[in-house]
């Protein structure tokens, strides 16, 4: 019998529905595996938690021993696809009657990509022709088109415009592309009327700045290619990409070369991908990716952006594998490295992420600075976070509201509570409906019995807006409490708890709360739940000592500060 009548047929899975790795040594050591059906299975598993290498050694074990069944082999196509490995893929893509056709349509863009890469260009062109390709991947294939062309030496089949009805993202990336190939084909002012074009209707974006400069450089006017990047610079001051543009155009270096055919269709594919990652499709993201790869395996931005699809799918293996393909001196060095760094730090290596971090934070850059800032706070090093920042802020003429919350967090944590206050207050001025800050300013004052109707305002207005979250709640539950409302409180408490049941300073709250209300058993018991909970030195004294006091909140030794 034919797996597939044993098993549902299910549409493909979308990476990132799990966030668990699998582990495929122990799945190797199960004697379900094997039989074809446990092979399956374990391809399903993999596939699901984003182990595409595993999933496709499995898949392709389960195809070869039912060869007439199509949902095994369009798995395997699936993964080996997913895993990179596009000449397999490109084999093993679907084409019988029982493949489904979204996995026929993907199969068909594969083998075209193939083929460019492969120099093929008229195998390309035939296999993207018409509308052999439609939905979701219409857009991917229209904008290939034309690069197939050049490939094939068709000259001017690769300068006709690609457009699918209504789709903006084909028209602004399909201008963009038309602007590269006449330049190709040496037709300079056309070339330039759709760079301008292309830049207009982007608002000076980061592609079309970076196409158009490069351009006036290859044309030896740098003045002009200055002006751009200094126009796109004004909107987007710490891109890395124009920065770089313009200190080599400003040196008066080698102008970037000419895009290789290549590369210009890995171009081409970013759009689609980004749309399908907005759209959160994470599966086609990632095998277009990895269509770019083929054509350009040098498009860092490319290897950042698997590594996000790894990360958040829970193979961290994967995603560090990523992560670090680009190299120093990259325009996506710096972010690479930030990445990794985060990686290391939630698996508990907190040295190796601080060294990667420290490394991207030398490299001068925003990211990779704030980076090293942000691990420094998580790992309470607050002295030196708050150093980082400090620098940060110095360069800017107006500083990020994100830069100044994050050094008074770190100020407040070394209490060095006015220094903190004077930056939540400029970064609520700048950003005066963020609910995090809204919250974290007007707990600090709650928690300091300071401006308590201001403050209470504060949170109310960040738990309108996020009122899921326990903190927040908590918030306003403490509110309640420093203004001696003890049963409102209790309420509240009790709904943030519900929220966050293993955040121990909220369950020090509520011991609080329900001692003033007389329910002091159940104070007790809050009191001595909040040390299960791994509490910060400060809430676990503050918690010890209530219970050793018997006299709760109000004992002689309960100085301390709940926060």
């Amino acid at each position: 019998m034919r797996l597939s009548l044993l098993i549902a047929a299910a549409p493909l899975i979308i990476l990132g529905g799990c966030a668990t790795a699998t582990q495929p040594t122990a799945q190797a050591q199960d004697p379900a595996i094997a039989s074809t059906y446990g092979k399956f299975l374990a391809g399903e598993a993999a596939l699901n938690e984003g182990h595409s290498a595993e999933a496709a050694k499995y898949f392709d074990q389960a195809r070869l021993e039912t060869a007439d069944d199509g949902l095994v082999a369009e798995r395997a196509f699936t993964s080996a696809l997913l895993a990179g490995d596009i000449d397999r893929a490109a084999a093993l893509a679907p084409t019988g009657a029982d493949a489904s056709e979204p996995a026929k349509r993907l199969g068909r863009l594969t083998q075209a990509v193939k083929a460019i890469s492969d120099g093929k260009g008229k195998d390309a062109q035939a296999l993207l022709a018409g509308d052999s390709i439609g939905f979701p991947h219409r857009p991917a294939a229209a904008l290939l088109a034309p690069w197939a062309a050049a490939e094939a030496g068709d000259v001017d089949g690769s300068l006709v415009r690609p457009q699918v009805r209504g789709d903006r993202i084909v028209d602004y990336f399909g201008q963009l592309g038309q602007a590269a190939l006449y330049e190709r084909a040496k037709r300079y002012d056309e070339a330039e009327t759709d760079f301008k074009a292309a830049l207009a209707a982007g608002a000076r974006g980061e592609m079309a700045s970076l196409a158009y400069g490069g351009f006036l450089e290859r044309r030896g006017r740098r003045a002009d290619a200055i002006v751009v990047y200094n126009a796109s610079l004004a909107q987007e001051p710490e891109n890395v990409a124009m920065k770089q543009a313009l200190a080599r155009a400003t040196a008066g270096r080698a102008a970037p070369p000419t895009p290789s055919l290549k590369q210009g269709a890995a171009e081409a594919l970013l759009a689609p991908t980004a749309v399908m990652i907005s759209a959160k499709q994470a599966q086609v993201a990632l095998a277009y990716l990895r269509m770019i790869l083929r054509l350009d395996p040098d498009r860092d931005e490319a290897w950042v952006m698997v590594g996000d699809l790894m990360a958040s799918a829970g193979d961290e293996g994967a995603a560090r594998e990523a992560y670090a393909k680009p190299k120093p001196g990259s325009t996506e060095y710096a972010a690479a490295q930030s990445k990794l760094a985060w990686t290391y730090q939630n698996d508990g290596d907190k040295e190796t992420a601080l060294k990667l971090a420290r490394q991207a934070a030398a490299s001068g850059e925003t990211e990779g600075r704030m980076t090293l800032a942000d691990l420094l706070r998580a790992d309470e090093k607050f002295d030196e976070s708050a150093a980082v920042l400090t620098g940060l802020i110095a360069q800017q003429k107006s500083p990020d509201w994100r830069l100044l919350y994050a050094r008074g967090v770190a100020y407040e944590r070394i209490n060095r509570w006015a220094d903190a206050e004077a930056d939540l207050k400029a970064a609520l001025v700048a950003q005066p409906d963020e609910p995090e800050l809204l919250n974290y300013l007007g707990y600090s004052w709650i928690d300091r019995n300071e401006h308590l109707k201001e403050a209470m305002a504060m949170v109310e207005r960040a738990v309108a807006s996020d009122p899921r979250s326990g903190a927040m709640v908590d918030s306003l539950g403490w509110a309640y409490y420093r203004m001696g409302d003890y049963k409102k409180a209790a309420e509240k408490l009790e709904e943030a708890v519900e929220l966050e049941a293993g955040d121990p300073e909220i369950n020090n709250h509520l011991g609080d709360a329900y001692w003033k209300v007389g329910r002091k058993d159940e104070a007790m018991f809050q009191w001595r739940r909040v040390l299960t909970l791994q509490p910060d030195a400060k809430i676990k004294a503050d918690a010890e000592a209530k219970i050793a006091s018997a006299a709760g909140p109000d004992g002689p030794t309960q100085k301390l500060a709940e926060h």
